[in-house]
């Protein structure tokens, strides 16, 4: 075994199925774990989901409805297993970037085990965001029918539509965290970036659009401004470590290739 292979930790295929089974299963035990206290929260969850149904029945007739005999039960199983995604991140995350740095050099292992640190807390900050912006998208889209009118929502649809939107914010936030990465890892410059600024922010503003379907321009803004703003943030990070990396560059040139 050479002295590159031993830095990066290299092991047999068994080794790595064997640590793929044991990362996977502690996963699948805090997914589960995050599953039952969802279920047992269900209720009080679904409580909040409903406050925005409960503002339109003000003016107009608007419900939650099921359409199957077992329709409230798997309403609280996909609560549940939202939940368990969301309250689980912080291990499921962990151990899916622990499994990636055996085969990692020393300083490669931090930057990962440094993203997996700042991406669990940024998941559930855009998470959070997403249910705070999520009453106001309802109100809005519902606003476009008459008061005369009914609003019977299906209660598994409505629930979906609300969910994904809460986890698609909580991606979007940890985007920026893994540009990071791949750029202390060599795979991303800040150049590139910075040349792509333009696509991002069209990005951005396409994403916005579509988790905030509605004419109010404010929820676009509201989504669109902390993405710009972690983005900007990630583009910052970048631009120093590389300016870091062009300065250690001379100094690894000379250790590489020593003078006689």
């Amino acid at each position: 075994m050479t002295a590159t292979t031993a830095a990066r930790g290299t092991m047999p295929l068994a080794g790595h199925v064997r640590e793929a089974r044991r990362r996977a299963l502690r996963a699948a035990v805090s997914l589960l774990v995050g599953m039952v206290v969802g279920f047992v929260l269900s209720d009080q969850i679904l409580d909040v989901l409903r406050t925005p149904v409960e503002e339109l029945a003000r003016s107009r007739q608007a419900s939650l409805n099921y359409d199957t005999v077992t329709g409230a039960f798997d309403l609280e199983l996909k609560i549940a297993l939202f939940t368990g995604v969301i309250v689980s991140s912080p291990v499921w995350l962990r151990e899916l970037f622990a499994y990636v740095t055996p085969g990692l050099t020393r300083r490669e292992k931090k930057y990962v085990l440094g993203f997996s640190a700042a991406a669990a807390p940024l998941f559930a900050a855009g998470c959070v965001f997403g249910f705070l912006i999520f009453p106001r998208m309802v109100s809005v889209l519902a606003g476009f029918s008459s008061d005369q009118d009914s609003t019977i929502l299906n209660a598994s649809y409505y629930v979906d539509f609300v969910m994904k939107i809460v986890l698609a914010t909580g991606i979007a936030f940890v985007l920026p965290a893994l540009l990071v990465m791949l750029n202390c890892l060599g795979i991303l410059s800040a150049h590139t970036l910075r040349g792509s600024w333009r696509v991002i922010v069209v990005v951005i503003a396409l994403f916005s659009a579509l988790v905030t379907p509605a004419a109010d321009v404010l929820s676009m803004f509201s989504v669109a401004l902390p993405m710009s703003a972690l983005f900007g943030a990630a583009l910052a990070i970048t631009a120093l470590h590389d300016r870091r990396a062009a300065r250690r560059a001379p100094s690894d040139r000379v250790d590489l290739f020593p003078t006689s």
